[in-house]
């Protein structure tokens, strides 16, 4: 499948864009930055390119910035980029009125002349959306996300109307259109870099070696090893006070803990529920927590044929004991999952009739659906831990006796790959998650179960309901909020009746940080900026 591959011809193509140096040393990078530990070895540093990782998580808010932004507690668009906005009546027409004197990023790469404005969104925009745009096939020419919102479809036209006003002509009303503006993937290049970059016939640089208008610029990348980012002193909104930003991206040595215990690491991210304990008792460290806007969950491959009957999906539902993954893997911090919206979500449905635990029940569907003791099943589990999921691999195996226990032997396989449908269709689950990108319902069920997800590879439950599209279509069209939030709960029902996936827990992110760092932020959506970190002490 395409977004696997590309991402392995992404990797390949940074890997030989860099050397292999020594890793710095710590004390050093200590006294003009901090390093930062709990992340993997990127695919890309082109968010568009991605719907996961570490890009999409944390890079993307150190290079780039976004026309919109979210607030951590209304979940609602604020400006970035964008200083102030109109809609029209019909509410197919958003103007956007931008900041003046951005500056891009300077690298050695690259000297800008003049600073953002209108093209670039323009630029950044229709690369997505424009199959003639001379970007839209590098690397890959795949954008899952917006894909799977169907971003495509929905906009009409893309037009600067003034040096510092853009304008998005929309095809049909979407309540969720400024919020999925506001998101990680929205990012806005420099449409002159890529102007230098076409006429050099290096187009693939633009993904390898980006610019952007964020607080930091990419100044090293050696794969496996670290990715090292400079303070961008033209930054519009001050320069940063951390000189440097070092990702600790090793693969192999000492785990990450050891590394923030032994102070090789400033910062951990996501560490397991686990050591949770063992950082709150060190006097040295701080722990912070966030409720996400996340879950985990256990997706179907519908495609199969077993796993096509509904009631064998309901089946196996209910034999998953979720208080007992929560007690377990979450060791008290999570919240039991009955939908994938969070509780915190104002659509969230609290009169769900979803199945809950119970294994007399899940043999009688299992019979009913003439489905023998015996049957076997095969569910791929990522291995790294995420805030949705401190320990897939538990997960999955207290999975494995539940199922065990209603005569279905399950089958697991570990990889370090989430969500990739070249491999998931060779497979009848897959343990994943989602960290939401904005604070609208819509972020949850477009890009996971929808039919444009199932094309775009996100929804690896291969579930396509016309009924659930298009409630999630009225739904973004009305403005009437008490109409949304019955389509959302008709949509959730759905879900509920027909079991694409198995809602299993929505997590708490932690972060640990030195004592001696301030300025760090959590957010709901997983993405911080670390523009306004700051060290006390040496």
């Amino acid at each position: 499948m395409n977004v696997f591959s590309r991402c392995l011809l992404a990797c390949w193509g940074l890997v030989s864009l860099v050397g292999c140096q020594e890793p710095p040393q710590d004390s050093n990078t200590r006294s003009r930055g901090f390093i930062y530990c709990g992340q993997k070895t990127p695919t890309t540093f082109n968010p568009q390119l991605t719907d996961s990782g570490l890009t999409a998580d944390t890079l993307a808010a150190q290079l780039f910035d976004r026309l919109l932004q979210l607030d951590p507690v209304s979940h609602q668009p604020l400006p970035g980029l964008a200083r102030s906005w109109e809609v029209s009546d019909d509410g197919l027409v958003y103007t956007f009125h931008l900041r003046s004197g951005v500056e891009f990023q300077r690298t050695p790469w690259f000297t800008p002349t003049r600073p953002f404005n209108a093209q670039d969104v323009v630029f950044s925009f229709k690369r997505i959306i424009e199959p003639n745009h001379p970007f839209y096939k590098v690397s890959g020419g795949r954008y899952p996300w917006f894909e799977s919102i169907g971003f495509r479809h929905l906009i009409d036209d893309i037009r600067m109307t003034a040096p510092d006003t853009v304008t998005f002509t929309l095809n049909r009303p979407d309540n969720a259109f400024l919020s999925n503006l506001a998101t990680t993937y929205a990012v806005i290049y420099s449409q002159e870099y890529g102007q230098q970059l076409l006429k050099a016939g290096q187009l693939d640089l633009l993904d390898m070696k980006p610019i952007g208008t964020g607080p930091f610029y990419l100044d090293e990348y050696v794969p496996n090893d670290l990715i090292r980012l400079k303070r961008h002193w033209g930054y519009w909104r001050g320069a940063s006070p951390m000189e440097q930003v070092v990702f600790d991206i090793a693969s192999h040595g000492t785990g990450d803990l050891a590394k923030l215990l032994s102070k090789e690491c400033d910062v951990l991210s996501s560490p397991v529920a686990s050591q949770l304990p063992v950082i709150t008792d060190h006097p040295d460290f701080e722990l912070l927590a966030q409720t996400g806007m996340n879950v985990a969950f256990l997706a179907f491959n519908t495609d199969n044929p077993s796993l096509a009957n509904p009631e064998v999906r309901q089946a196996i539902n209910a034999a998953i004991n979720r208080d007992n993954i929560l007690n377990s893997v979450y060791y008290g911090t999570g919240t039991k999952a009955k939908s994938l919206l969070p509780p915190m979500s104002w659509a969230y449905n609290h009169g769900s009739q979803a199945l809950d635990y119970d294994l007399t029940l899940a043999k009688q569907k299992l019979k009913h659906a003439g489905i023998e003791p015996g049957m076997t099943m095969t569910m791929l589990v990522p291995m790294d831990p995420r805030p949705y999921n401190p320990s897939p691999k538990k997960t999955a195996e207290l999975i494995q006796s539940d199922l065990a226990a209603i005569g279905i032997k399950l089958n697991i396989t570990l990889d370090r790959q989430e969500r990739i449908s070249a491999i998931t269709n060779n497979y009848d689950m897959v343990l994943t998650g989602w960290i939401a990108d904005n604070g609208d319902p819509d972020n949850f069920l477009r890009p996971l179960l929808s039919c444009d997800a199932k094309q775009a590879g996100l929804n690896i439950a291969n579930w396509c309901n016309l009924s659930f599209d298009n409630l999630l279509e009225l739904a973004s069209r009305t403005n009437q909020l008490d109409q949304r939030v019955s389509y959302y709960h008709h949509a959730q029902n759905i879900i509920d009746e027909q079991v694409p996936i198995v809602p299993l827990a929505h997590g708490v992110h932690f972060q640990v940080h030195h004592r001696s760092l301030g300025g760090l932020q959590m957010s709901p959506f997983g993405t911080r900026s670390f523009s306004s970190v700051y060290r006390s002490e040496k």
